[in-house]
């Protein structure tokens, strides 16, 4: 048994911030909080707040999951986000062969299976996607499902599973199966209509990848896939907020629209988070960095560069949501849309909560993260 007093001189515990708190952790779980602050082995200057929580992560530190799905490459990309205070993700394969997405659930299984830090699944973004709103998705990987995929998404060790997809290339039946399987499914990359959108929320899918983008908006006369994300008060929707992918107004509407815990932080992030990259490789062409911006060759934007304490930062300031709130889109809100009807371990620092904490500095970078009670 490993224990650790923990002393945070301000604690946000995911609902109330609180001075000079103290910390037991055992074992990597908080088994008791208090105000004795006459032993502590450690002493947290700045605020401390439950570790971020990331639920669409294509890359970082150099590294694309694509490009290399290994147990390595998910070590590095890890590594490049907890600088920034993530402390759990679901490592992102966007649209490839039916072999890159076995490979991809072979190295998912094996991180589990050794406990690495922080990988709690994977997400498959694609490859049942709509051309028309294909985005920086290859076409040529983009197809209907068939056995081979079920063979993947159907493994028991691969942790929690969200799939991205259009519906009006998946039936509701194969939704209904999927959601059946526990795997969270979320529209995306779809030009459906607001009527196959209802369709598909009703057999069961729950969220929407990237809200905003990749999808049919909101008209007058067609409510389109916006409309039914922003109309369905249980689903929920992750939001890019860098300012690139959706203006700030737009992020406001959906905040406002939606029940509250219904909006969460993702990244979208690729290979130059944690680095100097200016450019990189994207199947066959090459994606730029300009000022944060990624474009690719093919004129498309091609994920993010964003990482989540910058997505915090901006939905702070820049959105203007009060700081816990924007505290809550980065932990408690992914973990309990993740978790839903099960255990939620992650989110909050409270007694028999996982030891994901992240200390902040004022300016809300990040000075120190730990995941599960240690400093990495």
């Amino acid at each position: 048994m490993t224990q650790t007093r923990f002393h945070a001189q301000r604690l946000f515990d995911g609902h109330t911030f609180l001075d000079d708190q103290v910390l037991t952790i055992v074992d990597g779980k908080i088994t008791d909080i208090d105000q004795n602050t006459s032993h502590v082995d450690v002493f947290a200057q700045g605020l401390v707040v439950p570790g971020y929580i990331d639920l669409q992560v294509n890359g970082g530190g150099g590294a694309l999951f694509n490009d290399s799905p290994s147990v390595d490459n998910l070590q590095i990309i890890m590594a490049a986000h907890a600088q920034f205070g993530t402390t759990a993700m679901m490592p992102t394969l966007i649209t490839d062969k039916v072999t890159v997405m076995q490979q991809a659930a072979d190295a998912i299984a094996q991180a589990i299976a050794a406990g690495i830090p922080g990988i709690l699944g994977i997400h498959f973004e694609g490859p049942h996607l709509s051309i028309e709103k294909k985005g920086t998705h290859c076409a040529d990987y983009i197809r209907p499902i068939a056995d081979a995929e079920w063979q993947v998404l159907s493994r028991q060790d691969i942790g929690q599973v969200i799939v991205t997809l259009a519906p009006e290339t998946v039936s509701a039946e194969d939704i209904s199966r999927m959601v059946e399987l526990g795997i969270k499914v979320c529209l995306g990359h779809t030009n459906a209509d607001f009527d196959t959108a209802q369709k598909a929320i009703d057999a069961g899918a729950s969220g929407f990848t990237h809200l905003f983008n990749a999808m049919s908006p909101l008209q007058g006369r067609e409510p389109g896939v916006v409309g039914a994300a922003l109309l369905n008060n249980n689903t929920s929707c992750g939001l890019i907020v860098d300012g690139f992918h959706v203006d700030y107004a737009s992020c406001k509407l959906a905040i406002q629209a939606k029940p509250q815990g219904k909006v969460f932080l993702v990244t979208d992030a690729m290979p130059p988070v944690g680095t100097t990259q200016t450019q990189f490789a994207l199947y066959d062409r090459t994606v730029y960095v300009d000022n944060g911006k990624l474009t690719s060759t093919t004129g498309e934007l091609a994920g993010s560069s964003l990482n989540m304490a910058s997505a915090v930062k901006n939905t702070h300031q820049g959105l203007g949501i009060e700081l816990g709130e924007a505290l809550r889109m980065a932990s408690l809100y992914p973990a309990e849309y993740l978790y839903q009807n099960q255990a939620v371990i992650r989110g909050e620092l409270k007694q028999g909560k996982q030891a994901d904490m992240v200390v902040l500095n004022d300016d809300l970078s990040v000075k120190e993260t730990w995941i599960s009670g240690i400093k990495i």
